[in-house]
C-alpha cells in the first residue's frame, strides 16, 4: 500500500529531524566547500559537484536526525564510489 505524502513527510521528519534545520546544516556545508574550491581556483566536474552536495545532505541528516541510520553512511559511500569509478574509467 502506497504511503501518502503526509505520512512520508512524518516518517522522514522522525528519521531526519526538522527539515528546515537540516537544510541549514547542508547549506552551511556546501557554502564552505564552495568557498574553499573558489579560493583554490578549482572547478569540479558535474558528478563531483553533485556527489559533494549529496554527501552534505547526508551529513546534515546524520547531524540533525538519527545518527545511527546506516543508509546515510551507505549513501555517502555510494556517491563517492560513483565518482571514483568514473575517475578510474569504470562506467555504471
Amino acid at each position: 500500500m502506497a504511503m501518502n505524502v503526509d505520512d512520508i513527510l512524518t516518517e522522514r521528519g522522525n528519521r531526519y529531524g526538522n527539515y528546515l534545520k537540516q537544510t541549514q546544516i547542508s547549506q552551511q556545508l556546501m557554502r564552505v566547500m564552495h568557498m574553499e574550491l573558489m579560493q583554490r581556483g578549482k572547478v569540479l566536474a558535474p558528478d563531483q559537484q553533485d556527489c559533494l552536495m549529496m554527501i552534505a545532505v547526508k551529513i546534515s541528516r546524520i547531524i540533525n536526525g538519527d545518527e545511527n541510520h546506516a543508509d546515510n553512511f551507505k549513501d555517502i559511500a555510494g556517491y563517492a564510489t560513483l565518482v571514483a569509478d568514473r575517475l578510474e574509467g569504470k562506467s555504471r
